[in-house]
């Protein structure tokens, strides 16, 4: 199941993808596709019970969809399922997995990255490392890959809308307080606490990870993820949107240096 910027490993039911894409993990076109290529192996692996993403980068789970797609010709529904993007058709990808996911975030995930932590089943955070920020508004965009969805659902509206207009970066505990995050552990003990905890749902009786995802599905965001599509397509054909992908990768983007103050970059910016 290993891809080019997925190394996986597979445990006594627990499997772990270490994501590796440098220089700071962008959801590159590559890797998203390598992403639904080992989720649609995982589906069908009855050997496998529980998945854990994490990055081999410290200090980047994603970043981000990649900038550079402003350049690219693509039609961002080609291939996704009826109603989607290929972006939300990641995050719908890992929602529809019939194994517990869990994210053990020790670095920084925007936007795409962000959405995908949101996807999944758990997700933990790192004090003092994990950051997380959708900052899409700062390039003149909403969040297209199902976080204002997923936001909903885990924060409520209010804070949806802090996070998506306000466009900082969450620190680990101000996200677990949110509830984008189950829990802010300290560093030196995550690695410990999900370890634990994917050993200990893996080693659960035969039928019961089903019959639990059974009685509590992710919520049908259906008619949601359509107006998210419509609001992103609709805010990146503008020419504001394009200068300030242009003028962000200008001035640095997707480098480690300036990914680390990505929102005071993006907001250099003028149009």
């Amino acid at each position: 199941m290993n891809q080019p910027t997925l190394h996986v490993a597979h445990d006594r039911g627990v499997v772990t993808v270490a994501i590796d894409n440098p220089p700071v993990n962008v959801l590159s076109l590559p890797m998203m596709t390598e992403l639904m290529t080992l989720l649609a192996t995982l589906r069908t692996d009855d050997t496998a019970r529980v998945v854990v993403f994490e990055s081999a980068n410290p200090e980047f789970f994603i970043a981000h969809v990649d900038m550079t797609l402003v350049d690219a010709e693509i039609d961002p529904t080609a291939g996704a399922p009826d109603g989607l993007n290929v972006f939300q058709a990641l995050g719908e990808a890992v929602r529809a997995l019939p194994q517990v996911t869990i994210v053990k975030l020790q670095g920084l995930a925007r936007g795409g990255g962000a959405e995908f932590v949101a996807a999944a089943d758990m997700s933990f955070a790192a004090i003092g490392r994990a950051g997380l920020g959708q900052m899409e508004a700062l390039g003149g965009i909403v969040p297209g890959g199902g976080g204002t969805q997923y936001l909903l659902d885990r924060v409520g509206r209010q804070r949806a809308l802090e996070i998506v207009l306000g466009a900082d970066r969450f620190d680990a505990e101000t996200a677990a307080r949110y509830g984008w995050v189950n829990r802010a552990l300290p560093a030196d003990e995550i690695d410990a606490f999900v370890d634990r905890l994917a050993r200990n749902v893996a080693d659960l009786p035969e039928g019961t990870i089903a019959a639990v995802k059974h009685a509590l599905p992710p919520h049908d965001v259906a008619d949601g993820l359509r107006r998210e599509h419509e609001a992103w397509a609709g805010q990146f054909i503008r020419p504001a949107a394009e200068k300030l992908l242009r003028g962000a990768l200008a001035a640095g983007a997707q480098t480690p240096d300036r990914e680390r103050h990505l929102e005071e970059l993006l907001r250099s910016i003028t149009v």
